[in-house]
């Protein structure tokens, strides 16, 4: 395959250096270049397209053609009539400018535009699908990686021009919003026929004028023709076999859409045991249905945490079995034309075994030697049922009022089951070993509701009033049994043949989010918005510790501080004031906004009051270099306050061997935070630039004080008066190579400084712990996308992560292959490679993973589509990461699923 290759690159490069370069200028009558005009060049002789181009803001457009031929220019630029001009290449060089009349209709375009690979049209990028489709897309996923300038991560996120996308639409209407992964994983490729990428985006036209908006970013999938008012989609079923040759695995994957300009259906359906897990706990947890922070530029942070009891960290790619049933529906709905209703359900219900083996080294204070180490030995069975509902309704009467409602509510139900065996080995070597099970369950709800108007009665004066709500209940239950008693609990009985401990927790929280904006419009490019806001929060928190003794009955430990009953009331009531203004190329939208905040909570029999005032200001700057060129700076002081969880100062058993209490004293912190962002996107060479410099400095940061005994950690929270920093660096760089290559390099740093106290054990003083993490990411691929040749696809990523007792290392090459012949078989297989090692590499690891799979369909309009694929083919066992906390570091190694050959049938819709 490697000496293919080799050839393949030097028949390309051959190919290219026989190319005759034609190029020029585009220019008006008064001979001003014309940015951002569609060059085409269709060869009379095969009626192919065999280059394109952009112009950039000097109107050059530069094409390569091959020699001895006729072809046909085409040229279209918005406001200018459409050109055609016959070219015909010889051996040698072509320099030739071109003036477009001006008059044209702007519909005279489309047809070029139609197709174009690439074309711009205001604030959007148009990508026309089929020119970027070699025969081996089968999703949405598949195509966008091909497209220049658009990347797209493991988690189904995509990055257009550095930005993430945060909205994903089928022909202009919702597709699940809030997530743009079930889009990218399960919408055909062959029903794609144009990808719009809306820039500066906003869902409300009436603020689109007077917002920033330059960060956000929308995409939306035109369809082909024949995929409007049909149904389509696909239905695979298959199955296989294990690495023990146990015909047991299967898969079912029904996927139907239907879009017409009334009404949209889509449902997607997926069971299977082969590990494909279509909505993991973590896309759950951070689906957000939509649904944004409205008070961002309050410059106020209230986080309601979450008590989820660390269920969700489990990964499907660190799990050595998944059963999975998944089931999904999204519509929309247009009653009249002036309001429109939306919505999805989605429910998933999976089943998990895990087996991890971690060592942990707890540090001691001020120092790179190790206090103690924990070995663990951990088999889990996780239970996860969840559910996601949203309702929308948008109504829009006139161009200058608007009301949204929505509705998201969150249903799971979640239980985990571990056996551990644990070796403890102290500073004087001596060592530990017994058995813990432990049982987590909750069935947490979550209901978020959002209610907005939007007004405009004259073009000075608009009116934004926007209200959200939540509504959560979280109840997690732990249960830990030890041969060892961990902690010593008032109340607590010991000398049983088992330590069975308990603890029931019941957390309610209700908040209410309310802002008023008003703009007035000075000038088309200045203006003033003032801005009324309100958030009350009400919460409360309740739990208990108990202790089950060998002969089954119940000790309750009823001491003070082994339960809580907390009541916690938060309320900032705030004005804002912001002034933007656009002169030349530069935008400056300086703010402050002025707070008063009231907390209380009632817990011990008595109140805990604190209320004070704070002046937060803000301010964003943007240089506008060029029309997609940009430099943009962003300074904010930010008040983060806490929750009840952090607040209730009776004891909370997190784990088996970490036991927490809070404090009702806790003041809110001080967050500066600077971001420096440079973006660049030249259509012309389809080179993408994107870097970022940010700064963070807290003051009165909440930390630990953590008390160790051995490897069992008693801590509480404390407002420290030594500031934590962040610096984190990206660097991004992508080019499209003469219409058949593609690359990208980026390179990733974070520094973080930060600081605890750890009690020493022995003297029982508070040392002061101040750590300093480093991570680096490096990575670069480069990629071919022929129409009639094997492409293949490189990689290689490099990531040191520095902790302040060792530093751990990983190399992961990768290499892809995907090749369409015979017209009616595509071939696709991924390999990567992990050499994992730390400083002296006393911990080393390599691994690697290879998959393949071989598709049949007979021609292109086939329904039915035949697959044999193999995962892990190598059959690898496990693959390591690390990891590094307040006060220890931790080196993991997952059993992963082995080696599945699965056989599948597919019918075409």
């Amino acid at each position: 395959m490697n000496k293919s290759f080799y050839l393949l690159l030097l028949f390309s490069s051959f190919s290219f250096a026989q190319n005759i370069r034609f190029e020029g200028v585009v220019q008006d009558n008064d001979k001003a270049p014309l940015e951002m005009a569609n060059v085409m060049a269709i060869n009379q002789g095969t009626k192919g397209m065999d280059a394109y181009a952009i112009t950039n803001d000097k109107g050059k457009f530069i094409l390569n053609l091959k020699p001895n031929a006729t072809y046909t220019i085409k040229l279209s630029y918005l406001g200018m009539q459409n050109k055609e001009i016959t070219v015909i290449t010889k051996t040698e060089n072509i320099t030739e400018n071109i003036t477009l009349e001006s008059g044209g209709i702007e519909l005279e375009g489309v047809e070029i535009v139609r197709e174009m690979p690439v074309s711009i049209k205001g604030d959007t990028i148009v990508y026309n699908a089929d020119s970027f489709k070699n025969g081996t897309e089968r999703k949405l996923e598949d195509v966008l990686k091909k497209l220049p300038g658009v990347e797209v991560n493991a988690d189904g996120e995509i990055e257009v021009e550095g930005k993430k996308v945060s909205k994903l639409m089928v022909e202009g209407k919702d597709f699940f919003d809030g997530d743009t992964k079930l889009g990218v994983k399960n919408i055909p490729a062959d029903a794609i026929d144009k990808i719009q990428v809306l820039r500066n985006y906003n869902e409300n036209s009436i603020l689109k004028g007077v917002e920033n908006n330059q960060d956000n970013l929308a995409m939306n999938i035109k369809l082909k023709s024949g995929k409007k008012s049909f149904w389509f989609g696909d239905v695979t079923a298959g199955g296989g076999m294990d690495d023990k040759n146990k015909f047991d695995r299967f898969i079912i994957n029904p996927k139907l859409f239907y879009y017409n300009p009334k009404y949209s259906i889509n449902v997607i359906s997926n069971f299977n045991n082969i590990g494909e897990l279509p909505l993991t706990v973590q896309d759950y947890f951070k689906f957000t249905g939509g649904f944004r922070n409205m008070m961002s530029k309050g410059g106020s942070n209230f986080n309601v945490s979450s008590n989820n009891l660390g269920i969700s960290l489990l990964r499907n790619n660190r799990a050595k079995e998944i059963d999975t049933k998944f089931g999904a529906t999204n519509f929309s709905y247009n009653p009249t034309k002036t309001w429109t209703l939306s919505g999805f359900a989605i429910v998933s219900s999976s089943v998990t075994d895990t087996e991890t083996i971690t060592n942990t080294n707890f540090l001691k204070p001020n120092s790179t030697e190790v206090a103690s180490t924990q070995n663990t030995n951990q088999i889990a069975n996780q239970n996860s049922n969840l559910a996601l509902v949203k309702l929308s309704s948008l109504y829009k009467p006139n161009a200058y009022f608007q009301m949204d409602y929505d509705i998201l509510s969150r249903f799971s139900n979640q239980d985990e089951n571990n056996s551990l065996l644990r070796e403890v080995i102290d500073e004087n070597s001596n060592s530990n070993t017994e058995n813990i099970l432990s049982t987590r369950n909750q069935n947490p709800i979550t209901i978020n509701q959002n209610l907005s108007f939007y007004y405009t009665p004259t073009s000075k004066h608009i009116f934004a009033f926007e209200m959200q709500h939540l509504y959560q209940e979280e109840d997690p239950f732990y249960n830990a049994n030890l041969q060892t008693q961990p902690f010593n609990l008032s109340g607590y009985i010991s000398g049983q043949n088992r330590n069975d401990i308990n603890q029931e927790r019941f957390v309610k929280t209700n908040k209410l989010d309310a802002k008023l904006d008003y703009y007035y419009v000075l000038t088309p490019k200045s203006n003033i918005n003032v801005t009324l806001g309100n958030t009350n929060s009400y919460q409360n928190f309740n739990s208990k510790i108990f202790q089950l003794l060998d002969n089954e009955s119940v000790n309750d430990l009823n001491n003070p501080e082994n339960k809580n009953d907390v009541t916690y009331r938060f309320n900032d009531a705030f004005i804002g004031l912001h002034y933007k203004i656009l002169t030349g190329k530069f935008t400056f939208t300086p703010g402050f906004s002025v707070h008063n905040y009231s907390l209380d909570n009632e817990q011990l029999s008595s109140n805990y009051k604190l209320n004070f005032n704070r002046i937060l200001p803000d301010f964003l700057a943007i240089y506008q270099i060029k029309k997609a060129e940009s430099l943009t700076y962003n300074f904010s002081f930010n008040n983060n306050f806490s929750d009840i969880n952090n607040l209730a100062e009776g004891f909370v058993l997190n784990n088996y061997n970490s036991l927490s209490r809070g404090n009702r004293l806790l003041e809110n912190s001080i967050q500066q935070s600077h971001s420096l962002r440079y973006f660049k996107y030249n259509m012309f060479n389809f080179e993408n630039i994107t870097a970022f410099a940010s700064y963070d400095r807290s003051v009165d940061a909440i930390k630990n004080r953590a008390l160790f005994n051995n490897v069992n950690q008693v801590s509480s929270p404390f407002n420290s008066q030594f500031a934590d920093e962040s610096i984190s660096g990206l660097l991004r760089y992508g080019r499209s190579f003469f219409k058949y290559y593609k690359a990208s390099l980026s390179a990733n740093l974070n520094w973080s400084k930060f600081n605890n106290i750890q009690v020493d054990r022995f003297t029982f003083q508070d040392v002061l712990i101040t750590n300093e993490s480093f991570t680096q990411n490096y990575n670069l691929t480069a990629s071919t996308n022929f129409k009639d040749y094997p492409n293949i696809e490189v990689g290689y990523g490099y990531s040191v992560n520095q902790y302040p007792n060792d530093t751990f290392f990983t190399d992961r090459p990768n290499v892809k292959l995907d090749y369409f012949f015979l017209k009616s078989f595509s071939f696709v297989s991924e390999y990567e490679y992990f050499h994992y090692y730390n400083n002296d590499k006393s911990v080393e690891n390599e691994y690697d993973f290879l998959s393949a799979s071989l598709i049949f369909q007979k021609t292109k309009d086939s329904h039915w589509e035949y697959k044999a694929s193999v995962t892990n083919l190598l059959n690898t066992k496990v693959l390591k990461d690390n990891s590094f906390s307040q006060f220890a570091t931790s080196d993991s190694q997952y059993t992963i699923q082995p080696r599945y050959l699965i056989v599948s049938l597919k019918y075409n819709l």
